[in-house]
């Protein structure tokens, strides 16, 4: 069995536990200095105030209450529309998420290179499924010993090439279950990655047909490489996608599989996803319409939050912006300029620079908000702020601050802080980048 094998409930829950005897130290930024030596659970239980408690700054809090809120909201939203949900791994990395969105009725998890797989191996994940060709031989070595180690292990990754299938066949010869595989449908010329054709999705499928070690089960995509992506090039693509299920329904290339997979839908544009997944027509076996939103975990403060698809269906619900990046302002130079010690190092940059939101007064502890106050640029370690006349701001003050792309903001943090409304840190979010 590999060493990093983790095929059960009980091993999951063990893993969760063995994060929380984890000690702090100096891995670990913005925790409290004096905790030093107590393990995470130790200092949970504190239930410390992240801003009398300790923390240093720039400090990374996660909102709990937005947390629970948004995990119950997609469980809702899928089981109202008849969809599996695998929720994209890679947004956050956590184990404890992964286990709460499971909780909250998700079929697995997504992944997108073996690393994370490994990751979600190693707490005790049951689903996967890997939304990238995997042509790294000693990935599928991996890969090959989890599936002849545990029966009940289901993996499931993409195929968008006939030298890709050529690869994996050579890599997974002599394993004793054969790896599941749907074929990726490109999102149009210019797209990312993914067949093209139709034509060329059928090469592939003759292509896996010829193996031994592979299984067909079905299609994919990612609806987000739509070019010029809007509701109609989505809904077109998306029925593409689906037309083909059936096409090779038909053909019978999906004999001997108990389901057929077709999955899509990002954090964008998840209810056109849900939309023409509607209209599947009755396939020869059950389908697993299989939803991959990753990014409403957390939410976030700005690209999701004007391109979330609550946003167009207003009756389903909201999700809630999670994150909130907390730095201290260390110079005011000028009235119209003050920099805060958060930068590049701390906070998601690579789609939209944070937003001001709220100001902690450093003498009184107040909280009012951010008048006056923009954020204009980020350095490694400092952000750079724009005032106003308006604005009332000094050295020593905290700047809560609003984040865009939750992707690269797990990314920054191995160790996040829970918090609750009233500043009670109560536990400690690990990531694993």
């Amino acid at each position: 069995m590999p060493a990093d094998h983790a095929g059960n409930a009980d091993t999951a829950v063990e893993r969760l536990a063995q994060l929380a005897s984890e000690r702090v130290d100096h891995r670990f930024k913005a925790l409290p200095p004096d905790a030093e030596g107590l393990t995470v659970g130790e200092l949970a239980a504190d239930r410390r105030n992240l801003f009398t408690g300790g923390f240093t700054t720039p400090v990374l809090a996660l909102s709990a209450e937005s947390l629970e809120h948004n995990l119950a909201l997609l469980e809702t939203y899928s089981e109202r529309h008849g969809l599996a949900f695998a929720p994209h791994g890679k947004t956050s990395m956590s184990p404890q998420l992964f286990e709460r969105q499971l909780a909250y009725g998700a079929w697995g998890i997504t992944a997108a290179v073996p690393h994370q797989a490994r990751v979600c191996r190693a707490h005790g994940i049951q689903r996967i499924f890997l939304a990238n060709e995997v042509v790294d031989a000693a990935a599928l070595r991996w890969l090959a010993g989890e599936l002849d180690a545990d029966p009940d292990f289901r993996f499931i990754c993409y195929v968008d090439s006939v030298r890709g299938v050529e690869l994996m066949d050579e890599a997974l010869r002599g394993t004793s279950r054969p790896v599941e595989v749907v074929i990726e449908l490109g999102a149009g010329e210019g797209a990312r990655t993914g067949v093209r054709t139709e034509a060329g999705c059928a090469a592939v499928a003759d292509a896996v047909a010829a193996t031994a070690t592979l299984r067909l089960v079905g299609v994919a995509g990612y609806e987000g490489e739509v070019p010029q992506a809007d509701g109609d090039r989505v809904r077109a693509w998306v029925r593409r996608l689906t037309a083909l299920a059936a096409d090779f329904d038909k053909a019978g290339r999906f004999d001997g599989t108990a389901e057929i997979v077709i999955s899509a839908g990002g954090s964008a544009w998840f209810d056109a996803v849900a939309d023409v997944f509607g209209e599947i027509p009755e396939l020869s076996r059950p389908v697993l319409k299989l939803l991959r939103s990753g990014a409403y975990v957390s939410h976030d403060d700005g690209h999701y939050r004007h391109l979330t698809p609550f946003n167009r269906l207003p009756d389903e619900g909201a999700l809630h912006p999670a994150f909130r990046l907390w730095a201290q302002v260390v110079s005011r130079p000028t009235p119209d300029q003050a920099f805060v010690n958060a930068g590049k190092r701390d906070a998601a940059y690579d789609l939209d620079l944070p937003e001001a939101q709220v100001v902690r007064d450093g003498r009184t502890g107040e909280i009012r908000p951010a008048d006056g106050i923009s954020v204009s640029g980020l350095s490694d370690q400092h952000g750079w702020v724009r005032t106003t006349a308006e604005a009332d701001l000094e050295v020593g003050d905290w700047l809560g601050m609003g984040l865009s792309h939750p992707c690269t903001s797990f990314d920054k943090w191995q160790l996040i802080p829970l918090v609750e409304a009233d500043g009670a840190v109560v536990d400690y979010i690990r990531t694993f980048f």
